[in-house]
């Protein structure tokens, strides 16, 4: 678990904004000092020197989590598999 930036607020639209200080990529599950999962990054928005990810939340204490440090958890993304077959 390594420490990869810091939440910022939450959006309008009910997702979590983080600053990003290290490089994740779109998919990582993001969690606190306790282990506990906040969100699933969407999006990665910003300048590509000192990123945003857009991330759905995971929790119902949305307000409780404003400001904290945010973890990425060791697990790789899940990859959606394309189940269409294209026939000829």
């Amino acid at each position: 678990m390594q420490e990869v930036g810091e939440v910022l607020h939450i959006a309008n639209s009910g997702r979590v904004i983080v600053r990003l200080s290290k490089e994740i990529k779109e998919g990582q599950v993001l969690c606190d000092k306790d282990n506990q999962k906040i969100g699933r990054v969407t999006e990665l928005i910003g300048p590509v020197k000192s990123p945003f990810a857009s991330a759905i939340p995971l929790t119902n204490n949305l307000k409780k989590i404003s400001g904290t440090k945010v973890f990425s958890l060791e697990q790789t993304p899940v990859m959606k598999k394309n189940r269409r077959k294209r026939h000829k």
